[in-house]
């Protein structure tokens, strides 16, 4: 989906980037999309919750914005820590609904406004204080970042993070792609968040709770090939041992 072309209403907005996700519940909470020439190249950020229907052969994912909501957006450096008081700016203006972290449900549920009878001294002060309290680790990743992480097994390094498996109705990260490289010659192989031991962000080490033959054994990943309802079943029978976080 990186290089997948925005469209509002009424023109292109820009390409798709790369993507913000939580790392708690690995699941993609914005777009990342280069505006280009016609906005100085800014780069906006874009909740899933404002995609409509997909055109997968086009490449396209539309919005149901213009382009001057686009322009008068609030202005946020993607190139720094996006805050919690950024994000809240952004549901604000764009009226996405329950602020994700508060809602309980993933991308995909619905989100609920605000009631038009709230007292808004009273939100301001409690809006401030989740910014206050959240500021200091809010938990968004970015896929381009993390692309590249090392991944190492219970006994030794197994490769590195090539991509990433989106589910495009809930928006979840299903898988990370790891291309095996030296270790494994050729071979890809598909990780879930859920056999993650643990993630070492300051040294960029992802360590899977799996042994170096484990992982070389796993079934093979072929990137050119949509992944099936029987390859999954297969590979999480394969992976089935594997202790949960």
């Amino acid at each position: 989906m990186i290089g997948f072309t925005i469209h509002a209403t009424d023109g292109e907005i820009g390409k798709v980037k790369e993507f913000y996700f939580d790392d708690k519940t690995w699941t993609i909470r914005y777009l990342i999309v280069e505006t280009g020439s016609w906005l100085f190249g800014r780069k906006i950020l874009l909740s899933p919750k404002a995609l409509l229907k997909p055109d997968w052969e086009k490449h396209t994912f539309p919005v149901n914005l213009t382009m001057a909501q686009i322009k008068d957006s609030p202005k946020i450096d993607t190139d720094k820590p996006i805050s919690r008081q950024h994000e809240m700016d952004l549901y604000g203006y764009y009226t996405w609904g329950n602020y994700y972290w508060d809602s309980g449900m993933g991308i995909g549920g619905m989100g609920m406004s605000y009631p038009t009878s709230i007292n808004l001294a009273v939100q301001k002060e409690a809006d401030k204080s989740v910014a206050d309290k959240s500021d200091e680790d809010p938990h968004l990743r970015s896929t381009h970042i993390v692309t590249g992480y090392n991944l190492k097994a219970t006994d030794g390094e197994i490769g590195n993070v090539k991509d990433f498996i989106i589910n495009d109705k809930t928006w979840a990260i299903d898988y990370m792609e790891v291309d095996t490289g030296n270790w494994f010659p050729g071979k890809k192989v598909l990780i879930s968040p859920n056999w993650i031991r643990e993630i070492i962000w300051g040294t960029s080490l992802v360590i899977v709770n799996a042994t170096e033959d484990q992982v070389k054994n796993s079934p093979e990943y072929l990137p050119n090939q949509d992944i099936s309802y029987s390859y999954e079943a297969g590979l999480h029978k394969y992976y089935g041992f594997i202790k949960h976080k």
